[in-house]
């Protein structure tokens, strides 16, 4: 059985390096990723080389969702490099839906 966890270390540089200094990423990944579009706010919890635990803030309360990779992370390069392409796709998947809801009540 393979270890799917990075060292304490990297995994908690990871966290408050994604909570510090990219807040929007976590919220799209809440939203589109976790199919959570009533979301106000998202912070990461942790990250393994299989995905991501989130703790949401909803309407009714807080919730924990664990997303999954499309695949088993390598190392940390290549989750930066996953986060950063989850990112770009959930923030194209939220304004195509804004734009649609425009088109829809025009």
């Amino acid at each position: 059985m393979t270890d799917n966890r990075f060292d304490p270390e990297t995994e908690r540089y990871m966290v408050d390096y994604m909570n510090q200094n990219h807040p929007a990423s976590i919220y799209w990944y809440a939203r589109t990723y976790g199919d959570l579009w009533d979301a106000e706010d998202a912070s990461m919890l942790g990250i393994d080389k299989e995905g991501m635990d989130l703790n949401v803030e909803m309407p009714d309360g807080e919730k924990r969702i664990r997303i999954a990779f499309d695949h088993v992370l390598e190392d940390d390069d290549d989750a930066q490099s996953t986060l950063i392409d989850m990112s770009m796709k959930a923030r194209e998947i939220i304004m195509n839906r804004a734009e649609q809801k425009r088109q829809g009540a025009g």
